[in-house]
């Protein structure tokens, strides 16, 4: 128990102490760092400085002087120690495990959807990166650049050699921006959507890729300020997904199947498919009328490649003319019953825009095909239908009026001010704004590193209206703000609103993604939100999982819980420090700081922290 003396020279006595013991052990994980590091598995030199840099430069900052209870660990308690996996599990992704996505039909993708293990097959022991695991590069060179080590798999090269999307080239894979549908570059093709896409004003700011490669469209949007959600399966070209991360672009693994998309409806400004192998006018239209879910009212869709110009194509596309023809006109005959104005088609492009006041439209054409009045956020593995979600009427006024990002990141959501989040106004928003803001500045002076470009992809584990996601803002990061799907009040529509992107997740299950593919990871409440309904561990182990090595962890919640949670990751190679909430030491509410050590397969060491 840290005692507080009533003199000066006590205090003068235990703050030099504090600074002995806080410089002694910087030393020591540095030195057994370098140790770790001297022999078989260690990064290259550039990721080796980085992560000099970055472990002192965080655990240097570690150094709030706590009271109380707040750094305290029980030092008599047997802390369980978890054990590497076996080497075969490098990549794996628990949810879309190959071997078990096989015993699935194959039928409308189904197979490629989540199929999560049950509780008595879940791995409990570490993901080891590959030997020779480097950090990435800093952003926006990781664009262009991932090292070979971090995903060894060179299919893709073969594949699309003659197609520029991937290239390896001494122990690097290259980049260079090309793409099966933009053979001059994503530039060049981005520019030409810019077109007739309102994409350099601010008024589309968060798009949607499907079946998105290994997610170039989305790298070279950043550059006009707009983040894109990809997505692709787990399928035979590897590792596209973990590419795109590698990278430092937002991507999950998921298909457009038979289960909703995990995202709100009304969220995304625009959505692509460039040849993207999705058959639009199938099973009802049922996959045009989910894009149509997520779609805003006055949002875009664009579609190249089959069966868009098919008759000066349908030789080189290997395919019946016939075929295609059938298949492009199901797809305008779709879009027209959604009320989608056609804007533009030249060449292999075509894009449509979701109408605004669609009301008369709808009103003559749905009758029999609207969705019952249900939640149309209530995806989680809900079944995709072929029928219309209507808009609250609110939409038919604020929907062309959402505001310019990055106006919109701080203004008032129309889902909050329309009163349709019982519990919400504006004044709770703006509220927790301020709050948020005075937050991320704490934990800004306790990791300085934080906006530095050290991290790259970050997650906000229980993201609530986006506070956090927007305090951080910068070109140099993004969020992927996660609405746990067991939360009393779904506010994930509102961080779309504001121009962030978001997914719903449930924790008791891992996350879509691969091994090491983000850098810091927020966590705030999430343990006192799940409580008993999942072992605790079994969180943990999924943040190790998605977690880089040398990345960060800042967990915010109540001080028994965090004392809980710090004991477990004693056993995960974890780093910890305890802290005060940034108010001092009476509220309840604690923080935790983790730095997951660098250890790669084959290691034979102490899963124990020092």
């Amino acid at each position: 128990m840290t005692t507080k003396g009533n003199s000066a020279d006590r205090k003068s006595n235990n703050s030099l102490f504090s600074i002995f013991v806080i410089a002694g052990l910087c030393c020591f994980f540095y030195i057994l760092g370098a140790w770790q590091r001297s022999g078989f598995g260690k990064g290259d030199h550039i990721a080796l400085e980085v992560s000099k840099q970055t472990d002192c430069s965080v655990l240097d900052n570690l150094n709030y002087q706590t009271s109380g209870d707040a750094g305290m660990v029980d030092d008599g308690a047997h802390v369980k120690e978890f054990k590497p996996c076996e080497d075969k599990y490098i990549d794996y992704t628990p949810c879309q495990d190959q071997t078990r996505a096989m015993t699935f039909p194959r039928d409308d993708m189904i197979y490629r959807e989540r199929h999560c293990p049950p509780d008595n097959e879940k791995l409990r022991c570490l993901i080891p990166a590959p030997r020779g695991y480097a950090n990435p590069f800093p952003w926006p060179k990781s664009r262009d650049y991932v090292p070979f080590v971090n995903a060894p798999y060179k299919s893709l090269t073969v594949e699309k050699a003659v197609q520029n999307w991937i290239q390896y080239e001494g122990n690097v894979f290259r980049f260079p921006g090309g793409g099966t549908q933009f053979p001059h570059g994503a530039d060049a093709y981005i520019n030409e959507l810019a077109s007739v896409i309102p994409m350099d004003n601010g008024i589309v700011r968060t798009a949607l890729d499907t079946g998105c490669g290994v997610a170039s469209w989305g790298a070279y949007l950043f550059k006009k300020n707009v983040i894109a959600m990809s997505f692709a399966p787990r399928d035979s070209h590897e590792s596209q997904v973990q590419f795109a991360l590698e990278r430092g672009v937002p991507a999950v693994i998921g298909v457009l199947g038979t289960i909703k998309l995990p995202y709100p409806s009304r969220a995304f400004d625009m959505a692509h498919c460039s040849r993207c192998l999705i058959p639009w006018g199938a099973n009802d239209g049922m996959y045009m009328v989910e894009i149509d879910r997520v779609l805003r009212p006055g949002g875009y869709w664009v579609l190249s490649g089959p069966p868009i110009n098919w008759k000066n194509n349908y030789q080189a596309w290997q395919r019946p003319k016939e075929e295609l023809e059938e298949e492009q006109t199901k797809i305008e005959e779709l879009a027209k019953l959604l009320c989608w104005e056609k804007k533009h088609e030249i060449g292999e492009i075509a894009i449509w825009q979701k109408r605004i006041n669609n009301g008369f439209c709808r009103e003559q054409y749905h009758k029999q095909t609207t969705c019952k009045p249900t939640s149309p956020d209530d995806v989680w593995y809900k079944k995709m239908e072929a029928c219309v979600t209507l808009h609250p009427e609110t939409d038919e006024v604020t929907g062309a009026a959402w505001q310019p990002f990055s106006e919109r990141l701080n203004a008032v959501p129309s889902r909050i001010s329309s009163g349709s989040i019982p519990g919400l106004s504006a004044e709770t928003f703006l509220e927790d704004n301020r709050i948020w803001k005075k937050h991320v500045n704490a934990y800004k002076r306790i990791n300085n590193v934080i906006d530095s470009g050290r991290y790259r992809n970050i997650m906000d584990m229980n993201a609530g209206m986006g506070g956090f996601a927007a305090a951080l803002e910068s070109p140099k990061l993004w969020v992927m703000n996660v609405m746990p799907t067991i939360n009393e009040r779904d506010t994930l529509g509102v961080i779309y609103e504001r121009g962030l992107i978001g997914i719903y997740h449930d924790w008791c299950e891992a996350f879509s993604t691969y091994p090491r593919t983000y850098d810091l990871i927020h966590a705030n409440g999430v343990f006192s939100l799940y409580g008993d309904k999942c072992s605790m561990e079994d969180i943990l182990l999924e943040m190790d999982r998605i977690l880089r090595p040398e990345g960060a962890v800042i967990f915010r919640d109540r001080g028994d819980v965090l004392t809980k949670v710090r004991k477990i990751v004693g056993g995960m190679r974890w780093n910890t420090k305890m802290v005060d909430h940034e108010d001092g030491p009476i509220p309840s509410e604690k923080l935790l700081f983790a730095v997951k050590q660098y250890w790669v397969a084959g290691e034979n060491n102490s899963t124990s922290s020092p």
